[in-house]
């Protein structure tokens, strides 16, 4: 499995830097974001070192399958109240323009009110 030594979040997976683990296995971790956004925010993240979604290759699919899958079951499990009153929200920013500010791989998703809610 690919590393970055100079990666926050490859420095997580690895354990030097401490995180509040929502889940763990052999190729997926998910964690409290540490700035969050709404009552349910935590970060999905493949423990393989990918920069970004724009990096993801046919290879990556059954990964990226497992992500997504786990993303609705997570939500519920730290808060999200059940579609479709309730839901979440799952964003992917990809490079700079996109937003993304570790160049990892990550999802966020986000449950509970909504701050980008226009009143």
């Amino acid at each position: 499995m690919r590393s970055d030594p100079n990666c926050i979040f490859c420095k997580i997976v690895e354990g030097t830097i401490p995180s509040r683990k929502v889940y763990e296995d052999d190729e997926i971790l998910a964690f409290h974001d540490i700035a969050p956004w709404a009552p349910v925010h935590f970060l999905v993240i493949p423990k393989e070192h990918i920069p970004s979604l724009a990096h993801v290759t046919p290879e990556h699919a059954p990964l990226l399958g497992r992500i997504m899958t786990l993303a609705p079951r997570l939500a519920a499990e730290n808060g999200a109240e059940p579609y479709p009153e309730g839901g979440f929200r799952v964003v992917v920013n990809t490079g700079e323009h996109g937003g993304q500010e570790v160049h990892h791989l990550h999802l966020h998703v986000i449950g509970g009110p909504r701050p980008w809610k226009k009143g």
